[in-house]
């Protein structure tokens, strides 16, 4: 499809970027962990919250589809791409400052990263996260959660671009987390910075508790192949794996795309999946459950670039 970024357009964004912080025609398999994905008409890396106030100014102006990502970990891009301008956070806006017992991370901090610092710091509290992929932003989003800790426990406060380009503070009760929801979502904010109050303990405690929620996902996950993550929101008194594992879906694939035979309720890309693939793969799932069981399966892995 051709882009929708003219060479003036370009221009611009370069002019508040940078040269090196604009790509045109970028392959989003390069930047989702599915490793899928045709390419975005232009992905842009900021480096401070005055350039993504910028750019979505121009993009209003412009009337230019706009999307933000992190580490690209629940999403599933289209094989055609995404029209428009995607904001990458993850690697240029992705700082983490330590005072005391609270950690300020940007959005585009990943959760293993902020861990680590924690553990550094010997704050405990996070260590839930530590093999989340995904980045702060999305966790603060999606209130991203695992055994029996979840990001609503540990944040008290966010900066959120809001729908109008404007920087506004969120307190962790006005961002209303529920399971896998936020305010945010409700809204279509964009969470740029997250203050996180941990609470002191030893480095070795914590690095054990680490270790032990590593070694429980590494034998349960298929953490080795790409994937979205779990793909399907728990059903209302179901779990998704076993639904799907008891259908006799586990190891069901589509061309490149397969439910795995570590964990049913995670799709992964067996090196050679296309995003019509995995679509398809959703479908039959959703299909043989609803036949079987009479139980919607819905994705939990945002879908960019299908309506085009």
């Amino acid at each position: 499809m051709a882009s929708l970024i003219s060479s003036d357009t370009a221009q611009k964004i370069a002019a508040i970027v940078g040269e090196k912080g604009l790509l045109l025609d970028e392959p989003l398999s390069n930047h989702t962990t599915f490793k899928i994905g045709g390419p975005a008409d232009a992905l842009v890396l900021p480096t401070n919250p005055e350039q993504i106030q910028q750019v979505c100014a121009l993009c209003r102006e412009e009337g230019l589809p706009l999307r933000f990502m992190g580490l690209g970990s629940n999403i599933l891009v289209s094989d055609n791409g995404v029209r428009g301008v995607i904001v990458k956070l993850a690697g240029n806006f992705a700082a983490i400052q330590v005072e005391g017992r609270q950690i300020t991370a940007q959005a585009g901090a990943s959760n293993e990263q902020v861990a680590k610092a924690a553990l550094d710091a010997g704050l405990a509290g996070f260590e839930f996260a530590s093999g989340i992929p995904g980045s702060i932003g999305g966790a603060a989003i999606m209130n991203a959660g695992a055994y029996e800790g979840e990001f609503k426990d540990v944040a008290t406060s966010l900066t959120c671009l809001d729908d109008e380009g404007a920087l506004v503070e969120v307190s962790a009760e006005e961002a209303n987390w529920g399971y896998r929801h936020s305010m945010m979502m409700d809204k279509g904010y964009v969470v740029l910075e997250a203050r996180l109050a941990l609470t002191p303990d030893a480095p070795q405690d914590i690095q054990a508790r680490m270790d032990d929620l590593r070694e429980r996902r590494e034998s349960k996950q298929p953490l080795e192949m790409p994937s979205a993550g779990s793909t399907f929101k728990r059903p209302a008194g179901y779990f998704a794996g076993k639904l799907i594992q008891d259908a006799g879906l586990k190891g069901y694939t589509v061309g490149g795309a397969q439910i795995s035979t570590k964990h049913s309720g995670f799709v992964v890309n067996t090196g050679t999946a296309s995003a019509a693939d995995v679509i398809q793969l959703i479908q039959d799932v959703h299909d043989r459950i609803f036949e079987r069981e009479g139980v919607h399966m819905e994705p939990e892995v945002r879908m960019w670039g299908f309506d085009d």
